[in-house]
């Protein structure tokens, strides 16, 4: 009964918000489709965003469908998460401080033979919410100036299908279907002398997208695994109205006209994972992945799409598995995670870097975890006139395990 109060109130919590909302004010969330969103499950925050390795049988691993082979029998299982970010941006002479506070996922998995598993989860897939205030622009082939100014929110949520086999007790295969949709919406400003010039755009986005995975278990202790996301079209449709505001009044040129627009184009991304466990308290994870954006043939208007380098790493301790003492149960986790960026603005990429720790707190005698996570990071710099960006960021997740379809031995 604790359980379902806690998970209600965390429910209530992260959903305070409408789903639909933006969920990150990155001044980088202005290109493309936004700025992509880490969804992650579990205590994998805590593990620097990495476990492409790791099996689904305490928690749900949404890094790899392959994990669902590993399923214990007549477990269900349930995560639901949130993030609370306090973000400091700063340029050459300028810094600012804002708060926020997001929904993250909420997945469900359960076993449907004694090899496979299913699971079903919702979550952001990336995320826009940016505003431009007064910027002061040339106008081409005169010596006059005008004044820019601009605010988007919008970004698209994904909503995963998986399926896990394991065809050997040592090797596991799966499945995600994704399928990709929502929107984006900005409001420009042009202002010349005394004449105002507003565009309202809402850009509305749909694609599919597959990803399949394996896992192997060398021994025990050791497990190797790899995942492969196929390229996809994210189809667009834009409708935009344009208001003329002058010193004598306002007057509607276009209003709510269809207007063509480049789909959005997701590249092929390949990634291979390694989990070891040793002294048999701890586990180290270690994922790479790697993005071929340069072969979308695709660009932004201020930047260009270049191939992308992840890496991440974590250590995660457990003093007992098997301890009868609450506080033996806890498990403890640290990480790093280093991202190239996938975006390019005069010549100079827009890389991510950040550290991690958590722990994972039991509720009960099976695996449910409150897993709470910090990490700290930095993302893009100064130079070259770029934003740079230091985190501080709160990872809660709940991770709840129910016994199914077993028969009491005693009223």
């Amino acid at each position: 009964m604790k359980i379902k109060i806690m998970l209600i109130a965390f429910i209530a919590l992260i959903t305070n918000k409408n789903f639909g909302q933006s969920v990150s004010s990155s001044p980088y969330s202005l290109f493309g489709v936004g700025t992509e969103f880490e969804s992650d499950f579990g205590s994998i925050p805590g593990l620097g965003s990495s476990g492409i390795a790791l099996p689904t049988n305490k928690f749900i691993n949404n890094l790899n469908p392959a994990s669902l082979g590993f399923m214990y029998q007549n477990h269900f299982l349930f995560d639901v998460g949130g993030k609370a970010i306090v973000t400091t941006y700063q340029d050459v002479s300028t810094k600012e401080k804002r708060n926020n506070v997001q929904f993250s996922h909420i997945a469900f998995a359960f076993p449907i033979s004694k090899k496979s598993g299913v699971s079903l989860a919702l979550k952001p897939y990336s995320s826009s919410s940016y505003s431009i205030s007064n910027l002061s622009l040339g106008i081409k082939d005169s010596d006059e100036f005008y004044t820019y100014s601009a605010a988007g929110t919008g970004g698209l949520n994904d909503l995963d299908v998986s399926y896990g086999y394991r065809l050997s007790k040592r090797m596991s295969v799966g499945a995600t279907g994704s399928v990709l949709f929502g929107n984006a919406s900005v409001d420009e400003n042009y202002l010349v002398d005394v004449a105002l010039l507003n565009i309202s755009k809402t850009t509305n986005y749909n694609g599919v997208r597959l990803t399949l995975g394996t896992q192997y278990a060398i021994d025990s202790t050791f497990t190797i695994a790899a995942t492969i996301k196929s390229p996809s079209k994210i189809n667009a449709s834009k409708v935009a109205s344009i208001t003329s505001v002058t010193a004598s009044g306002s007057s509607i040129i276009t209003s709510e006209e269809a207007v063509d627009v480049n789909d959005y184009y997701m590249p092929t991304e390949i990634a291979i994972g390694l989990s070891k466990s040793f002294k048999e308290n701890f586990n180290a994870t270690l994922d790479y992945q790697k993005s071929f954006w340069s072969d979308t043939n695709q660009s932004d208007s201020y930047g260009v799409f270049t191939n992308q380098d992840k890496f991440a790493a974590g250590l995660s301790f457990e003093k007992s598995k098997k301890g009868r003492s609450y506080f033996d149960r806890f498990k403890y986790s640290m990480g790093f995670n280093y991202d190239t960026g996938y975006l390019e603005i005069d010549s100079k990429k827009i890389q991510n870097t950040s550290v991690s720790i958590g722990v994972s707190v039991p509720l009960d005698n099976m695996f449910s975890m409150l897993n709470v996570s910090y990490s700290y990071g930095q993302k893009g710099s100064i130079t070259n006139g770029l934003i740079k960006e230091n985190y501080h960021k709160l990872s809660l997740n709940l991770s709840l395990d129910g016994f199914w379809f077993v028969k009491r031995k005693f009223e």
